[in-house]
């Protein structure tokens, strides 16, 4: 069971908690707060006799929040005896990563158990718009279907505010809802979601497919990859130390605390410069960092960025440091021309750098391109027979949600096409 309390109960609550605690501070229209919810409500079950969970509500205790040196949302702190322990967590925060923090407090784990078997036709890996069009076209094909994902369905869609240019909606439609009109109608053709669910063990062979997770051990026929990729992290000294401390990944999420500050914007692309004119609208100054000369963001939010009086960038650089003492303070940058390191003061950056593929598990056994995305044919299949890709995960050019969803009805329809060939 997950408690909210406020400033005023936090010693009692957690300070002279027998148990350990884990407190998380989040906020409203905070896309990876919603996205951290079910997952944090979920081990709270898991772990109720070992560790309490207690929410606390960011915005309205911002003054406390500030005191324990919080200043982004989620953050998650960890207390033992009376005493803040461990690693804190911020941002974009998984389930694994969650898990791991928890039983490093209590000291053990409850997962050692005997897992379920479950035998499938399709086994689809991830639970974002690739795999929920998968499913629902692998499900409507009468094959036993089966979706995992380590958090709960929707992907990176999810946490979109709203999209505008998906076929078929009136103008704009929220991810989220999106993403939830996908999952029903797939389990509306009889699919399966196990979301929450973490890989620990998987083998794809041309002759032997198995994937197990905390509780349950799959065997299909037919795998579809489509686990999608994740925000980078900026890679500088100091971004582990400053993280939710000035350093962020969302400026929906923790954009208001630097209403009249001077907010740096780090990438190039639609994402960084649309946070931009988002941050312009709060902060008294924004500066875009960006690797290269020009934008690669649309013509349109190019326009806007330079013609708006607040926003002005440093071209050509790399954020190499980030510095201060306990908050952010400045960051640390370098020309990539001529080499020059110089520091620019700053109470706040907000990153948007690309994307990562998760595709750790599946190196050595698939074939992947140099950044880590997987390769596949025309039909979607990749270098093992009967496990397909689909979606940002990937080696393709074009990344959209259209896109994605385009890519799981082909690996789908490929997959019921190589089963019925078995």
């Amino acid at each position: 069971m997950v408690r909210e309390i406020n400033a005023n109960e936090f010693e009692e609550v957690v300070l002279n908690s027998k148990k350990p605690v884990v407190v998380d501070f989040y906020s409203t229209d905070c896309p990876p707060c919603a996205q951290l919810k079910p997952i944090f409500h979920r081990l709270a079950e898991v772990y109720k006799d070992h560790m309490e969970f207690v929410e606390i509500y960011r915005q309205g205790n911002k003054d406390f929040a500030l005191s324990l040196g919080v200043k982004g949302s989620p953050t998650l702190l960890f207390f033992k005896d009376g005493k803040e322990t461990g690693e804190r967590l911020n941002g974009y925060i998984s389930k694994p990563d969650l898990r791991k923090a928890v039983e490093k407090v209590i000291g053990f784990s409850l997962l050692d158990r005997e897992p379920e078997k479950v035998e499938c036709d399709v086994l689809i890996m991830g639970g974002g718009p690739a795999g929920l069009t998968a499913a629902l076209y692998s499900a409507r094909a009468n094959l036993k279907t089966v979706v995992i994902d380590e958090a709960t369905t929707g992907g990176q869609a999810a946490n979109t505010y709203y999209i505008e240019n998906y076929p078929g909606t009136e103008g704009q439609i929220e991810g989220k809802k999106l993403t939830e009109n996908m999952r029903k109608q797939a389990e509306s053709f009889g699919a399966i979601i196990d979301d929450l669910k973490e890989v620990f063990e998987i083998k794809l062979t041309d002759d032997e497919k198995f994937v197990r997770t905390e509780d349950k051990i799959y065997y299909p026929k037919a795998v579809i990859i489509a686990m999608g990729a994740q925000p980078r992290k900026l890679p500088a000294e100091g971004e582990a130390e400053f993280r939710g401390k000035g350093i962020h990944y969302c400026a929906i999420c923790d954009g208001a605390m630097y209403e009249g500050k001077h907010v740096a914007v780090i990438g190039g692309g639609n994402s960084a410069i649309q946070e931009a004119l988002y941050l312009a609208n709060i902060a008294d100054k924004v500066t875009v960092i960006h690797e290269f000369d020009n934008l690669q963001a649309s013509n349109v939010l190019q326009e806007k960025a330079f013609t708006n009086p607040k926003i002005d960038f440093i071209w050509e650089s790399h954020v190499v440091k980030a510095n201060g003492d306990g908050m952010l303070k400045s960051l640390t940058y370098k020309n990539l021309k001529t080499g020059e390191l110089k520091d620019i003061e700053i109470d706040g950056v907000f990153v948007y750098i690309g994307l990562t593929p998760k595709t750790d598990l599946f190196k050595g056994m698939l074939e992947l391109n140099q950044y880590g995305y997987i390769k596949a044919n025309e039909d979607l299949m990749t270098d093992v027979k009967g496990v397909f890709v689909a979606g940002d995960i990937r080696d393709k050019k074009i990344r959209q949600v259209v896109t994605a969803a385009g890519d799981g009805a082909t690996a789908a329809i490929s997959a019921e096409r190589y089963i019925q060939e078995l």
